[in-house]
């Protein structure tokens, strides 16, 4: 399984300069400009006596057919990290709404790893905004992530976004309580108000979930295998 999915993202990684002739065809980059956006999103919540946070930041830089992304998202449980990640990956549009990505991700909690990352991000049919990534770890081990996530304009400030997260592995490591398959999902609703687009505070009610032995691997520590939890938090947008 390992060696047939290094394969394939090998094969992917090759292929990505190929795609340069389809992305060309299919953009109009406005005359070698380049743009910016960062946003960042801060949230707090309390659960049964334990406070959470966490935050997300979603930056890019570049064009419309090349593009540098730095993402990073983690959590705090009772002031303690719990999870923390950063991502830098090269983006490529190559079709209408699309772009090939490929680059690397660190965790440093909950066990510190770096993970070659390949995948797609872009717009899904009814606009479903999606992310799909292929990462293998330093040490091998192969995982994988989707999310997809939409927006309801209730009114021209008030906005609801559905969101939905799964995560699989290739192979079971109870080193970092992961089972094999898949591993956790989440789904989400955050409600916000932009005040403008640069500024908008939100409430944000979440439901995680372990599954199999990762469930297992969780509860022998002590740890819930599924939380629920509302949180109040701020976005921004540079």
């Amino acid at each position: 399984m390992t060696i047939i999915t290094k394969t394939l993202m090998a094969a992917a990684l090759m292929a990505l300069p190929g795609l340069s002739n389809a992305a060309e065809n299919a953009t109009h980059d406005h005359v070698g400009a380049t743009y910016h956006a960062v946003k960042l999103e801060t949230d707090f919540g309390r659960t049964k006596n334990t406070d959470t946070a966490s935050w997300d930041v979603d930056a890019w830089f570049g064009g419309d057919t090349h593009k540098l992304k730095l993402i990073s998202e983690g959590e705090l449980t009772d002031g303690d990290l719990e999870k923390a990640e950063v991502w830098g990956l090269y983006s490529r549009n190559v079709a209408t709404f699309w772009d090939a990505q490929v680059g690397l991700r660190y965790d440093a909690e909950p066990k510190g790893h770096t993970y070659l990352t390949a995948g797609v991000e872009g717009l899904a049919p009814y606009f479903f905004e999606t992310g799909a990534h292929l990462f293998v770890r330093d040490d091998g081990a192969v995982s994988a992530r989707l999310r997809q996530e939409n927006e309801w304009l209730l009114t021209n400030r008030l906005i609801m976004q559905p969101y939905a997260e799964v995560n699989l592995n290739a192979k079971e490591d109870a080193l970092i309580g992961l089972g094999s398959g898949l591993t956790s999902a989440e789904i989400g609703l955050q409600t916000r108000y932009e005040f403008s687009r640069r500024f908008a505070p939100y409430v944000d009610l979440r439901y995680e979930r372990k599954f199999g032995d990762t469930a297992e691997f969780a509860r022998a520590e002590g740890e819930k295998s599924e939380t629920l939890s509302l949180n109040v938090g701020i976005r921004w947008l540079f």
